[in-house]
């Protein structure tokens, strides 16, 4: 049984991030890079269910700049996945990168369970799955906290709105975006990540693919660092004259009263 694994590289959280000249993008100068933080757990629940089904195999796949986005993978191939494959291409979409993802998953033969995180923490725009589960013209559930194999189908559990849950019956092939809890992601091992370092990562030009540009839907431009916040000011006096400098600032300045 072949599993995938679709994994993203994103800013690490404690980036101190800039924005290009152009504002079109980020400035990538100087920033630490990591793997998506909900895909590990993706990549947690693949190498389990590889686990549990001898002779089946885990496969990452990633979408972006190869000269960087390698190292998630090796990262995801420390973490055990068996294979890896990077898709080398710039400045995508999210439409874009899901077709090149299903694109090169029906050129590997499929997959029985495709994995993904239910967001990337860059854009959070949660779409990327849904769309690869739509090329692929197979079933899909996403904020996936709890998964079950069954040969012929998979049972998910999710997270829906009020703390409420959602159990799922699929057939598989399915695509599954994992939430946080769904598992302990393990630490990869010294001699995990040593062989991750002589693995052969598979290259694929997004060129190759011959997906059009007219399917890069989206096009960013006026990035902008959010307003510095004003500073605090202090009110003075006891409780009433507080009370009365507050309500009065709230009605003149703020104007939300």
């Amino acid at each position: 049984m072949k599993i995938f694994v679709c994994i993203k590289q994103v800013p690490d959280t404690e980036t101190k991030i800039k924005i290009s000249a152009d504002q079109t993008n980020i400035d990538t100068a100087g920033i630490k890079w990591v793997m998506n933080p909900y895909d590990e757990y993706a990549v947690e629940e693949a190498n389990k269910l590889r686990d549990a089904n001898p002779g089946s195999q885990v496969w990452v796949l990633s979408v972006g700049p190869k000269a960087r986005v390698v190292e998630s993978l090796r990262t995801a191939l420390a973490m055990g996945a068996d294979e890896a494959i990077v898709v080398n291409g710039e400045n995508l979409d999210n439409y874009s990168t899901a077709k090149a993802l299903a694109e090169v998953i029906k050129a590997e033969g499929g997959a029985k369970v495709i994995f993904t995180g239910k967001l990337a923490i860059d854009d959070n725009a949660s779409s990327t799955s849904q769309m690869v589960a739509e090329f692929l013209s197979i079933p899909h559930a996403t904020v996936v906290s709890k998964f079950a194999f069954g040969g012929e189908n998979v049972t998910v559990e999710r997270n829906i709105e009020g703390g409420a849950k959602e159990v799922l019956q699929m057939m598989a092939p399915a695509v599954v975006a994992a939430d946080k809890g769904l598992n302990m992601p393990r630490y990869a091992s010294l001699p995990g990540i040593m062989k991750a370092k002589k693995k052969v990562i598979k290259e694929i030009e997004f060129a190759s693919l011959n997906i059009p540009a007219t399917d890069i839907k989206v096009k960013y431009t006026g990035f902008a660092l959010p307003p510095e916040k004003p500073a605090v000011k202090m009110i003075s006096g006891d409780a009433g004259a507080q009370a009365s400098e507050l309500v009065k600032l709230l009605r003149d300045e703020a104007k939300v009263l």
